[in-house]
């Protein structure tokens, strides 16, 4: 087994989420989280993906499996669904026009690294192969394009080599294609697709250990041109955050950390104007939070729910530029997977933490 998954699967038994270092308290809570249950598997570092028959995908994670259950909102209940054409964590998961979901990269239980992909069909509710990417690669990024194809960033390759290199899926030919590459190498990432269709992608790093770096930067990519170029820098650098997408258009970048990862991580927060391209700093949220990309969702609302990262899941208000604590905790926080539900809830599932290693368990939040 590679040494990424062996690290992952060490930090999951000895990492703690940093839930008492709160700086900053904005009154009243907004919510509350609750347990439901467990899931058929624990999980961690795996996708929740809505679909739209209103219930939930989540598939694979940590260790490396292959299993797939559906999270019904309404029974609240999870149902074991056919396996993936293969084992993975590490993955993307991008709901597609036509409500099929790509499947992309990761690793597998052996720790290899994957160019495979597959579709996963709500209709048959059943898997089937959707072709090899350019690049195997493995904690990237995916976001699904106003012409409907997928942008896949980054991440690191076979030999643990650390990828600049981006490619697109088109769902109408089935095959993927290389487009530009990014300015530099990235890892632990975040992407957003933005209102007028450009795609921002935003710190990262590449390196190990003595040998990091850390980005402040950002960089832009253009769908007609095919390309990505940089963008205005963070106030901070950072990785391992987290990003989501606001209604007036506005991108909120939180959380994250430094060189000294758990010991690092940010309370800090910022906002991107995608009209100026610059970033200034917001309110900082209560409790750092890092580890938590993908776990930032915009609920229905207009709210921005910070699910992961950390025990104390909380909530931004664009309006006010105020992060409130949610009442209640949950015992994982890191590699989670949230997806926003209607009626302001979501769904918070598996994730590793203090003293709990790879989790089954899942909450509600709700308001």
């Amino acid at each position: 087994m590679k040494t990424f998954t062996l690290f992952l699967i060490a930090a999951c038994q000895t990492i703690a989420c940093k839930e008492d270092d709160r700086v900053f308290d904005s009154g009243a809570y907004i919510g509350s989280v609750s347990a439901i249950g467990n899931m058929n598997a624990s999980r961690a570092a795996h996708t929740a993906t809505m679909l739209p028959n209103g219930k939930v995908l989540i598939a694979g994670g940590l260790p490396g499996q292959a299993s797939v259950e559906i999270y019904d909102p309404i029974a609240n209940s999870f149902l074991f669904a056919p396996n993936m054409q293969e084992a993975r964590h590490s993955h993307t998961a991008i709901l597609l026009p036509e409500s099929k979901v790509l499947i992309a990269g990761g690793f597998n239980q052996r720790g290899d690294y994957l160019a495979s992909a597959e579709l996963y069909d709500p209709a048959t509710q059943k898997f089937q192969p959707a072709g090899r990417m350019r690049e195997a690669r493995s904690g990237h990024v995916a976001v699904l394009l106003d012409n409907g194809k997928v942008l896949l960033a980054g991440g690191v390759g076979t030999g643990w080599t650390f990828l600049a290199s981006a490619e697109l899926y088109d769902p109408q030919t089935g095959e993927f294609q290389s487009t530009g590459s990014m300015t530099t190498a990235r890892e632990s990432h975040s992407v957003t697709r933005l209102q007028d269709g450009r795609a921002l992608i935003t710190g990262g790093h590449k390196g190990r250990r003595a040998a990091i770096t850390i980005y402040a930067s950002t960089e832009i990519y253009d769908p007609v041109t095919g390309q990505f170029a940089l963008s205005g820098n963070m106030t901070v650098k950072r990785h391992k955050h987290d990003a989501a997408s606001l209604p007036g258009g506005k991108v909120l970048v939180c959380g994250g950390s430094d060189e000294r990862d758990d010991e690092g991580a940010y309370t800090s927060a910022e906002l991107y104007d995608p009209i100026t391209g610059a970033f200034t700093a917001t309110n900082p949220m209560n409790t750092s939070h890092y580890k938590h990309q993908g776990t930032s969702v915009l609920l229905t609302n207009g709210l921005v729910l910070i699910s992961g990262g950390a025990n104390t899941p909380e909530v931004y208000d664009p309006a006010t530029q105020a992060f409130n604590l949610v009442e209640g905790s949950i015992s994982t926080g890191l590699f989670t997977a949230t997806v926003a539900l209607p009626e302001g809830k979501a769904v918070i599932t598996g994730g590793y933490g203090r003293n709990v290693s790879v989790s089954a368990q899942a909450w509600l939040y709700q308001q």
